[in-house]
């Protein structure tokens, strides 16, 4: 595998201690959290600033690991900020801002989102019954941002609440990311 850092970046209220994203913040080498200054009041500008604070400050090649806002956070920070140091994304439950009925009011800001291709390989893992944003939706998010698309099938919000501390199947989608990425540098 080559040597990269993986950037594990929490969403809206941050992830708590048995969430999949913190066991793997402990577990994965080379992972370092993206640390926001605030995680609940939230400015999609300061989440852009910090999250390529992050990026600016790894010595290797970063892989991102996002979950929910933080989907939608690295799709405006690509789309402002230089991907060179990027070689892949895993996005995990990404949450649909643009809806009122499932927005929380401070998160709206993320809105409007942004659809295009991301300039590096992504994975995109939803649910049939995500909360927070419906499954044809995810897969429109997917499809724009030319993510290959993992469904779950009914799996929540794909956090504490719907079962995923662990969660070694997102460490099996995540493993096929890297291999990937590899593949790619390697060729």
């Amino acid at each position: 595998m080559a040597r990269v850092e993986i950037l594990i970046v929490p969403g809206w209220g941050n992830s708590g201690p048995e969430h999949w994203q913190s066991l793997w913040a402990r577990e994965l080498p080379n992972a370092r959290r993206v640390e926001q200054r605030e995680w609940i009041n939230v400015d999609v500008n300061d989440w852009i600033e910090v999250l390529d604070r992050c990026i600016r400050e790894s010595s290797l090649p970063v892989v991102l690991v996002a979950h929910s806002l933080s989907c939608i956070l690295v799709a405006h920070w690509a789309r402002v900020c230089d991907t060179i140091r990027i070689h892949g994304a895993l996005l995990v439950a990404p949450a649909d801002v643009e809806n009122p009925a499932t927005t929380p009011p401070e998160t709206t800001c993320f809105a409007p989102i942004p659809l295009y291709q991301l300039p590096f390989t992504s994975v995109m893992v939803a649910s049939s019954d995500d909360p927070y944003t419906r499954l044809d939706r995810a897969a429109e998010f997917a499809a724009a941002w030319g993510s290959t698309f993992v469904n779950l099938g009914a799996a929540g919000h794909i956090n504490v609440a719907a079962g995923y501390g662990p969660w070694p199947r997102g460490r099996e989608i995540f493993s096929q990311l890297i291999r990937t990425i590899d593949g790619r540098i390697n060729d």
